[in-house]
């Protein structure tokens, strides 16, 4: 197999960054891999420190076929990084696998990122595929796609990724225009309306979910495991865009995850496990109005073609 390049994206938090790059040499892919690290500068004076580790650290790293260390001489934020890098890696090498230091991956997470990217390279409507699932209740398949993108542990090819918009003004009204957005929000009980809300006024800066939108106006589909092959590490109080919390602790898949002929169109099943985890994990007064919100939602979903598996 022909495997993709990894791209992986770090700034100051090198025993996070450490933990990363461990488990990632444990896929046995990763030898066979080229891997690209972008270190991004200090934003301040104060995250001067930390990123002279990082880079002091990236030095050191070997187990793979090649690194390349991108060491940027002024600060662009994740976003403007993840965006700049995927850009311009997807320009010469067309699949790209795309990381950051938070993201600990199982052993296994290699194989299914190159199986994914093999599997659907030529099929249109395929976006991503992704490496992470929330840990939901209820059953899943081994395999399942979902309208839209991901952004913890993922690949992509540049005919995908070419669908992306920078513009969250643009993204608002071809939502609104399409009435996407009650389906975007998995019926009304996540926040990524809210997400693109904030990311038009300035409050956040969020190239996921412009990411997720643009591949979601546009149709297009991610493949999921049925089990987690990566763990958010950054989930601890310390990371910059992820405040603490354990609702996204996964047990990871001890086993591959087989990648098999399934309907190419959003599940059913996938769509209401990940439904019912967004209304678990709600603050307890939204909960209610939520869960409302989800059974008049899904009487429709019938219509949008969703298939049940």
């Amino acid at each position: 197999m022909n495997f993709a390049p990894v791209a992986l994206f770090t700034y100051k938090r090198v025993d996070s960054l450490k933990k990363v790059i461990e488990s990632l040499k444990l896929n046995p892919e990763a030898i066979s891999s080229d891997l690209y690290i972008f270190s991004d500068a200090p934003k301040t004076t104060g995250d001067e420190k930390g990123v002279s580790e990082v880079r002091n650290y990236l030095n050191s790293i070997s187990g793979f076929n090649s690194v390349q260390i991108i060491r940027q001489s002024e600060n662009k934020g994740l976003s403007g990084s993840i965006i700049a890098g995927v850009s311009e890696l997807l320009s010469v090498h067309k699949k790209l696998i795309i990381l950051e230091d938070d993201i600990f991956t199982s052993p296994h997470f290699l194989n299914f990122m190159n199986s994914g990217l093999k599997k659907y390279e030529n099929t249109g409507n395929v976006a991503s595929i992704h490496g992470y699932v929330y840990p939901v209740t209820k059953p899943l398949q081994e395999t399942f796609f979902l309208k839209g993108a991901d952004c913890w542990g993922w690949a992509t090819w540049e005919r995908a990724w070419q669908n992306f918009n920078p513009s969250a003004i643009e993204i608002d009204k071809q939502l609104q225009k399409a009435k996407l957005y009650s389906e975007l929000d998995f019926g009304g009980v996540a926040n990524y309306q809210r997400m693109i809300k904030r990311q038009i006024s300035g409050e956040i800066d969020s190239w996921a979910v412009r990411w997720h939108a643009s591949t979601f106006i546009n149709n297009m589909l991610t493949l999921y495991p049925g089990k987690s092959l990566v763990q958010n590490i950054g989930a601890d109080g310390e990371g910059t865009h992820v405040n603490k919390t354990d609702k996204f602790f996964v047990n990871l898949s001890r086993f591959p995850v087989q990648i098999k002929d399934i309907p190419i169109s959003p599940s059913l099943k996938g769509f209401l496990a990940f439904q019912d985890y967004f209304i678990r994990t709600s603050h307890p007064a939204l909960k209610v109005i939520r869960t409302l919100k989800a059974r008049s939602f899904n009487s429709s979903l019938q219509g949008l073609k969703y298939s049940d598996y």
